[in-house]
């Protein structure tokens, strides 16, 4: 085979865009010449997918991995044939649909184990699926650390037009967010979208830390996780070669940010970095899964069902995705 990467996509829940925006993606000459694609899903998803969106993708079915590696460039298709389309209908959260999304990422982590792929990208999941289908994980990216036996930090970073951002919470309540903010949760937080943006091919990333509290606690005035968790890990992060400062307010933060001035960003709970983001760019953003040691990405949208079916979902932010895992696998 040539020297191209190889890469996995995966077509996510069958009853959501995924299907969708992968044949529009895949239109698009340019993955034909960067890299070599293995898509894994369903055959009949597919083809409903090439019907709805008016797009033929010249793939070849295969029936075992040694034709992945046959010596061609080309697109190649594995039929899990898990799910028809009368067990998808769109838009219905439904335990098949979710079983098929955990075959996927188990077929995935083995083939890039065995050293068949470098990295894959997936369409969108729906957690609720997942989770009735027995995922026995809060997301898919609690089930990636634990598929690849990954014991260090790990977890959700985002990226939009070469800004990245981590959390130090995530899909938590907000009652519980205080509570969650150590020294030791700040620091990982740091260290997980360090390492993360310089597999991306940026040596040295700036890196700007929130706030929690108004003003940053005004002295502690306003509460004291900046004094007690914080600053001492943005400290022990300095001390450790990092070029990162904080607690920065976070009303200002997503400014400065957006202006140039960090190549990423640490948020204390979920929609405080999210809200920035999607406002920025929902359409174009990504989802990278950190601390996981295989380049794994998708869109930062989930499955859209309420458009689902009808051909209009965008493929802009699924395509930003692939050309990650591209680059990541570069790196």
């Amino acid at each position: 085979m040539s020297g191209k990467k190889r890469i996995a996509i995966l077509l996510g829940d069958a009853a959501g865009v995924g299907a969708e925006i992968v044949v529009k993606a895949l239109s698009r000459e340019k993955y034909k010449k960067s890299c070599v694609i293995l898509l894994i899903g369903s055959k009949p998803i597919f083809e409903r997918a090439e019907n709805i969106v008016g797009e033929k993708i010249g793939v070849e079915y295969i029936s075992s991995m040694d034709e992945y590696g046959n010596g061609k460039d080309g697109i190649y298709f594995w039929d899990l044939n898990d799910v028809m389309p009368e067990d998808a209908p769109f838009a219905a959260v439904s335990e098949k649909c979710g079983r098929s999304c955990i075959k996927q990422m188990d077929l995935a982590a083995g083939l890039y184990n065995d050293g068949i792929i470098s990295g894959f990208a997936f369409a969108p999941f729906n957690k609720e699926a997942m989770i009735l289908a027995g995922l026995g994980c809060e997301s898919e990216h609690e089930y990636f650390a634990k598929i690849f036996s990954q014991n260090g930090p790990s977890g959700e970073i985002n990226a939009l037009n070469g800004l990245w951002t981590s959390r130090v919470t995530s899909h938590i309540p907000i009652s519980e967010v205080s509570g969650s903010i150590t020294e030791k949760s700040v620091y990982d937080a740091v260290m997980l979208i360090s390492d993360t943006i310089k597999a991306n091919g940026i040596k040295n990333p700036r890196i700007g830390v929130a706030a929690l509290n108004p003003h940053c606690g005004e002295g502690g005035k306003c509460g004291r996780e900046e004094i007690d968790a914080i600053i001492p890990a943005v400290k022990k992060a300095v001390g450790n070669g990092i070029d990162v400062s904080g607690p920065v307010s976070s009303d200002v933060l997503f400014i400065k940010a957006f202006d140039g001035e960090y190549d990423g960003v640490v948020t204390m709970y979920h929609d405080q970095g999210q809200i920035a983001m999607k406002l920025k760019g929902f359409s174009k953003g990504v989802t990278i899964a950190g601390g996981i040691k295989a380049p794994i990405a998708t869109c930062a949208h989930g499955t859209a069902f309420d458009i689902a079916g009808k051909g209009v979902a965008e493929s802009t932010a699924f395509e930003a995705a692939v050309d990650c895992v591209i680059s990541m696998c570069g790196n």
